[in-house]
């Protein structure tokens, strides 16, 4: 598992998206972050609260010049489905994440445990999740990974640590 640095580059990402058009963090241009998140799929009921959450504040981050990327291991097919299912309107979901890359990331990768709460089949195995804002220059700002679904960091509050990192110029930190 890699163990990414603030202010050093990140690994490459390139995923096929629902829209078709595909994302790619090297072709990404913000103004000032592209945020990837990296969620468990359509299995995970927290997942759905989570990525439902991002979904609604899609403009909120695109006033503060960050560009959003929702991303999973899932299929084409499941992706779908939880585009569907979790009547989700603005993310462009990126899906097929290699779990090759996920731990380039520095992903924890799980196995199944059969059906969850909401009565899928978790994939045989899968990333965990972890959210990133990376510069345009493709260094690593911020990160949070987690080996579990649970507390992630809040949407929010990572607004109003946006509003005041643009407005102070505030540098990436843990960088040594």
């Amino acid at each position: 598992m890699s163990k990414l640095m603030p202010r050093k580059p990140v690994p490459s990402l390139n995923v096929a998206t629902l829209s078709g058009a595909g994302w790619d963090l090297s072709q990404s241009r913000p103004e000032h972050f592209s945020m990837v998140v990296f969620y468990r799929g359509l299995h995970c009921p927290v997942c759905r609260t989570y990525i439902g959450e991002l979904d609604k504040l899609v403009d909120e981050f695109g006033q503060r010049g960050v560009s959003l990327a929702a991303i999973s291991s899932d299929t084409e097919a499941r992706a779908r489905e939880t585009q569907h299912n979790w009547k989700l309107e603005r993310l462009d979901l990126g899906y097929g994440l290699d779990l090759a890359v996920a731990r380039e990331w520095g992903l924890y990768i799980s196995t199944s445990r059969g059906k969850t709460s909401l009565g899928i089949v978790e994939p045989e195995r899968f990333s965990e999740p972890g959210v990133f804002l990376v510069r345009p220059d493709q260094t690593l700002y911020w990160a949070a990974v987690q080996t579990m679904p649970f507390a992630r960091p809040h949407f929010k509050e990572m607004l109003a640590g946006l509003d005041f990192i643009l407005k102070n110029d505030y540098p990436a930190r843990g960088e040594a």
